[in-house]
Parts: structure tokens; C-alpha cells; sequence
């Protein structure tokens, strides 16, 4: 682990309630000691359990949330408090490295992350832009007519009726909601549910729109998922 506690030059008081959710006791007593000096006010959590129930039974400014955690991994915490409607800026650790492992920290709501080892000045400037950004809106429920997407809670729905889909049908329908009305290439569906690189059949995009079209279109007797032949898919309201 690198830190630089040259807290002279980077000493500016705040005003910070913090959440640190973290199993490595000697890393969480070193942060707290070193973020209270810097004006935080730090409360602990050792596994993914405690730091849930504590970031759901108390205000907090910013949440930092390991990955790896005891009880409860940091993804499942994170993804918890999202469907709850807590907002609270989260910094994401993980002693992974690699794209994939940064994009599900994200994906799941985290606000931004870390690797170990990490600069503990970097920590510090990531957590103080994170703090002045508060808490930050809920992510808009998209609509095409009676259809519902959820993108916070990972929730789907036509009129009263709740829609399972699996994860890689919400990504294909999220981006064909956000544009609804408009035409989607399967390129950009395979962007959104997959990743740039993939290089695999673009023929796998048909297998799940048809999925989709056997649970949002027809068990209510609808025809919205088009078909542009040619070109890709559309939504219609």
C-alpha cells in the first residue's frame, strides 16, 4: 500500500461524514487516522453486512467500499443500497486490476474507484471532489408508452406487471428505451451489452431481441421491438 501523508500541504478542514466499509483493519485504522486529521468524520465497517446496515441506518457524506469483503462482497452492498434509493457517493477499492472489474464497479453504481495499491493522496483528492458532488440525482425511469425501465433498481415493467429479464436483456432493452423511437444498429446494441471489443457472432443480438419480444411484447398482445431490416431495432411506444 503507498501513502504520502504530507497532510500540511493538502490539510483543508471539511465538513465529511464517511463511511469506511473495509475487512484489512491495520489499512482501515491507518485512513481513519489520516482522513480525521484531514477533517473527515470517519465511522468503520469490517464486513459487507455491518456496512450495509449502517450506510441504510445513517446519513453519510461519501461511502469508500471494498470489494472483497467478509458476508457480503462490495458489488452486492453497493447494488443493495442503489435499489433502496440511496444515493450516497461511493468510491469503489478492489485489489483486482483490469477493465472488466472497473466496468461492474461502475455498472453496479459505484461513483468511481480505486485499485490497490493506491496513493492515499489520490484517495483523499477522489473523495473530497466526491463529497462536493453530494448526493446525486436518481437515474431517470425511462418510458416507451405502458413500458417501464428502471435503470437504478435494474427493474423492467408493463403497466402493473414486473418484467424478469436477465442482465444482458436489460442492457439491449436500457439502450433501446433511452432511444426510443429511433433506430439502433446492432453495433451499438453490442457495445451496450457486451463491449467494444467483442468479436464474436452479431448474430447473438437476434437471439436476444427475440427474447425480449417474448417477454415484453408478447404476453401483452403488442408488437413495439421492430425489426428495420437491414439496419437494426426500434422501440416503439
Amino acid at each position: 500500500m503507498i501513502f504520502m501523508f504530507a497532510l500540511g500541504a493538502y490539510l483543508h478542514p471539511v465538513d465529511v461524514r464517511l463511511l469506511l466499509v473495509e475487512d484489512e483493519r491495520r489499512l482501515t485504522e491507518l485512513l481513519k487516522d489520516g482522513l480525521t486529521k484531514e477533517g473527515f468524520a470517519v465511522d468503520l465497517a469490517y464486513d459487507g453486512r455491518e456496512g450495509l446496515w449502517m450506510a441504510t441506518e445513517h446519513s453519510y457524506d461519501v461511502i469508500v467500499l471494498d470489494v472483497m469483503l467478509p458476508l457480503l462482497h462490495g458489488y452486492g452492498v453497493c447494488a443493495k443500497l442503489r435499489e433502496a434509493g440511496n444515493w450516497t457517493p461511493i468510491l469503489m477499492l478492489t485489489a483486482k486490476d483490469g477493465e472488466y472489474d472497473e466496468a461492474e464497479a461502475l455498472d453496479t453504481g459505484a461513483d468511481d474507484y480505486l485499485t490497490k495499491p493506491f496513493s492515499y493522496v489520490v484517495l483523499l483528492a477522489r473523495l473530497r471532489a466526491l463529497a462536493r458532488r453530494k448526493v446525486r440525482e436518481r437515474p431517470t425511469v425511462l418510458t416507451a408508452g405502458d413500458l417501464r425501465v428502471d435503470p437504478a433498481g435494474l427493474k423492467c415493467s408493463r403497466g402493473d406487471v414486473q418484467i424478469a429479464l436477465t442482465p444482458k436483456e436489460f442492457a439491449i432493452l436500457h439502450c433501446l428505451t433511452r432511444h426510443a423511437g429511433e433506430v439502433v444498429t446492432k453495433a451499438e446494441l453490442l457495445a451496450q451489452a457486451w463491449d467494444f471489443a467483442y468479436d464474436g457472432d452479431s448474430n447473438v443480438v437476434e437471439v436476444y431481441i427475440s427474447a425480449l419480444r417474448r417477454k415484453i411484447d408478447k404476453p401483452f398482445g403488442r408488437t413495439t421491438l421492430k425489426t428495420v431490416r437491414g439496419v437494426g431495432y426500434r422501440l416503439e411506444g
